[in-house]
């Protein structure tokens, strides 16, 4: 179990990681999610001892790592860009960490072929990385990651140099590789649809704090405060209240502008077409923004015409104050 208490960072007298608590039990899967310069690379590297002035206390079932020095401390670590070795083959590639801990040959060579059949990679053995796919790239940088067979894997953004469709099925097969090891994980993203496909816990970070931590479904649902909410796509106004509430980004609906319409005026500032609807920017008369979602089918309207925004009557909107919030 790794167990974080009261675990600091500064650099140049600015604090990037303050006062984090954080416990990761045994075979459990945490996303660590939030907004870049956040604190979650570098929280990664204060686990990993990367980082000699941080301060608390970083243990794994409850020893004490500030002694222990990064490669004693049976972590692996994961990159965006994989720093993958482009002299050596992807046998070699995986094999060299192996190779520094003093391995025989044939433990090295036998441990690395596992790695890669493990990651779907068998009958690569010989290819120069500089012939693979960016997916395949990463699959084998993660087979290097597995092939000591860490007690904790910590990936930072493994998956931010690749595409969508890339990316959306790698998440697949993450999920079911990790569960199938039994590994601890840590996965860093700032991508809302990766943390909650890949994890059992989703720990939000905000300024060098944890702003919010529970399981995926939790966190989507019940955003701790107007932060977490925003940045996970919800709706933080009062516009619809006399108090400041999250609104479910299909909570909001545009209604035709006349005498005794009810809901708010506001101007189009920006529409987006996402696949299956156009997403519109509304800056509303109270000087809230929000954003609408409107069905393919049905008219959107476009960047500078007035519109009028409504409550949807089946709305979630959650209370940011600790109060009920009012019906819509």
């Amino acid at each position: 179990m790794l167990r974080l208490v009261d675990v600091s960072v500064a650099y140049d007298g600015v604090a990037a990681l303050t006062g984090v608590d954080l416990t990761v039990h045994d075979g459990e899967i945490v996303s660590v999610l939030g907004p870049s310069g956040s604190g979650k690379s570098t929280m990664l590297r204060a686990i990993a001892g990367l980082v000699p002035g941080a301060r608390g206390a970083v243990s794994w079932d409850g020893q004490d790592l500030h002694a222990v020095p990064t490669h004693r401390r049976d972590f692996g670590l994961m990159f965006q860009d994989h720093a993958l070795f482009p002299h050596r083959d992807v046998l070699g590639n995986v094999a060299f960490g192996l190779r520094m801990r003093g391995l025989s040959r044939a433990d090295v060579d036998a441990r690395a072929r596992a790695a890669l059949t493990r990651v779907g990679m068998a009958g690569f053995e010989h290819r120069r990385v500089s012939e693979l796919s960016g997916g395949e790239q990463q699959r084998i940088a993660l087979a290097r990651a597995l092939a000591p067979e860490p007690r904790l894997l910590m990936l930072d953004e493994p998956l931010g140099a690749l595409d969508r469709a890339l990316r959306d099925r790698l998440v697949g097969e993450l999920r079911a590789l990790f569960t199938d090891i039994g590994i601890t994980v840590l996965f860093v993203t700032h991508d809302h649809d990766e943390a909650f496909a890949l994890a059992d816990r989703v720990v939000v970070m905000h300024d060098g704090r944890i702003a919010q931590d529970g399981s995926a479904a939790e966190v989507w649902a019940h955003p701790a405060d107007a932060f977490v909410a925003r940045f996970l796509g919800w709706n933080v106004t009062a516009a619809f209240s006399n108090r400041l509430v999250a609104i479910d980004p299909s909570g909001l609906l545009l209604v035709t502008p006349h005498a005794g319409a009810t809901g708010v005026p506001g101007t189009v500032v920006g529409r987006t077409f996402r696949r299956d609807h156009h997403l519109l920017d509304v800056r509303m008369e109270t000087g809230d923004d929000v954003r609408v979602a409107v069905p393919l089918g049905d008219v959107a309207p476009e960047v500078g015409a007035q519109v009028v925004v409504a409550l949807r009557p089946d709305a979630s909107a959650l209370p940011l104050d600790g109060t009920d919030a009012p019906p819509g």
